[in-house]
């Protein structure tokens, strides 16, 4: 019988960089007693993104991190929008480029993540951040 459930979570950033949440997520899954299904996560926010990357490596998310610092700098003069300081309107920029919903099947009651997949909040903004990740998991 298909079956519906939803929570929220909340990830405490300390600023621009990639924040991994993935056991908490994982623990949410295997409580609700799913079995097969689909995990759909909606981050709450405009200056931050979710991605699936690479979790064993921390020089991906350093490569990461740098790339965009080349490709959307803060403070650029073409920007009008800083409401917030130099950070705002590239952080929003960055947003766009990326996503703020993910996708993932459960497959055996677990998250049908590959070996070296974890599920990442991307915080934007340079100062520390508390976001908030809407869950919903629907399935039997």
């Amino acid at each position: 019988m298909l079956r519906q459930a939803s929570t929220t979570f909340d990830v405490e950033t300390r600023g621009r960089g990639l924040v991994d949440f993935t056991r908490p997520v994982a623990a949410w899954v295997t409580q609700s007693g799913f079995e097969t299904g689909l995990l759909t996560l909606f981050l709450r926010h405009t200056s931050a993104g979710l991605l699936i990357q690479e979790n064993a490596d921390p020089d991906v998310r350093g490569d990461l991190d740098r790339f965009f610092a080349r490709l959307v700098p803060d403070g650029d003069t073409l920007f009008r929008h800083r409401d917030e300081g130099p950070d705002d309107m590239p952080a929003h920029i960055r947003t766009a480029l990326t996503a703020v919903s993910l996708t993932i099947p459960l497959a055996g009651g677990r998250l049908a993540l590959g070996t070296w997949q974890g599920i990442y909040l991307w915080e934007h903004r340079l100062r520390a951040h508390r976001r908030e990740v809407a869950a919903h998991l629907l399935g039997e």
